[in-house]
C-alpha cells in the first residue's frame, strides 16, 4: 500500500503542489505537516509511520520532505527499512524507490539527495544573511515591518530628549524596554546608568 506524506516549513506555505502530485500518483491515504522539518515534532510523519505496515511504501514529493539534515534523513530511512517500509519520491532528479531494500543505487541516491538538500539549505541561509547585511549597510531595514505605534514612539523620543529615564518612558508609553532600545537612539552608557 502506498502512503503519502507532505510537509511545508511554515503554516503560510501551501501543500497543494505536493498533494496534487501524490493524487496524480494514485496515492489516496495522505498524512501532512505544516511545520518546519527542523523540528522532530511532526505528528503527520509519525502517523504515516504508525499507519505503515511491512511491504508498504511512503511516497513523498521530494526526499527533503522527510528530513532537513543528512543524519535525520538517513536515520529515518534506516528506521523505515527496519520496519520493512520503503520510500518512493516523485519529483527528485534521482528517483528513489527503496521498496527493494537491497538496491545499492537507491541507497546511494538517498545519501546524495539528502546531502544536496542540506547543502542547498545552508547556501540559502548564507545568501539570505548576506542580503540582509547588504540591505542594512545601505540603510534599508530588514525583517518584518514594525508594528510599534508611531505616536507612542514619538512620545517616547520626546521623553528621552527631556532626559527621562527608561523606566519612566516605559511607564508613560506602555512600550517594552526592548522596543525602546531597538527604536530610540542610544545614550551614553554612563549617562543611562546614572538616570536608571
Amino acid at each position: 500500500m502506498d502512503i503519502g506524506y507532505a510537509r511545508v516549513s511554515t503554516a503560510k506555505q501551501d501543500l497543494s503542489r505536493q498533494l496534487d502530485a501524490l493524487a496524480a500518483a494514485g496515492v489516496t491515504k495522505v498524512f501532512a505537516d505544516k511545520r518546519s522539518g527542523a523540528t522532530r515534532d511532526r505528528p503527520g510523519l509519525h502517523a504515516a509511520i504508525d499507519h505503515a505496515r511491512a511491504g508498504d511504501v511512503i511516497v513523498v514529493h521530494t526526499l527533503d520532505r522527510l528530513g532537513r539534515t543528512v543524519r535525520d534523513t538517513l536515520n529515518l530511512m534506516h528506521e523505515l527499512k527496519e520496519l520493512g517500509v520503503g520510500v518512493r519520491t516523485l519529483a527528485d532528479p534521482l528517483r528513489i524507490d527503496t521498496s527493494n531494500p537491497d538496491s545499492p543505487v537507491a541507497q546511494l541516491a538517498v545519501v546524495m539527495l539528502a546531502l544536496f538538500a542540506e547543502m542547498e539549505r545552508t547556501y540559502a541561509a548564507e545568501r539570505a544573511a548576506h542580503a540582509r547585511a547588504v540591505a542594512t549597510a545601505n540603510g534599508r531595514r530588514t525583517g518584518r515591518p514594525s508594528v510599534v505605534d508611531a505616536a507612542k514612539l514619538e512620545h517616547a523620543l520626546m521623553l528621552r530628549e527631556r532626559g527621562a529615564p527608561i523606566r519612566e518612558i516605559v511607564a508613560k508609553t506602555g512600550l517594552a524596554r526592548t522596543t525602546l532600545y531597538r527604536h530610540l537612539p542610544p545614550r551614553s552608557p554612563v549617562r543611562e546608568r546614572a538616570r536608571e
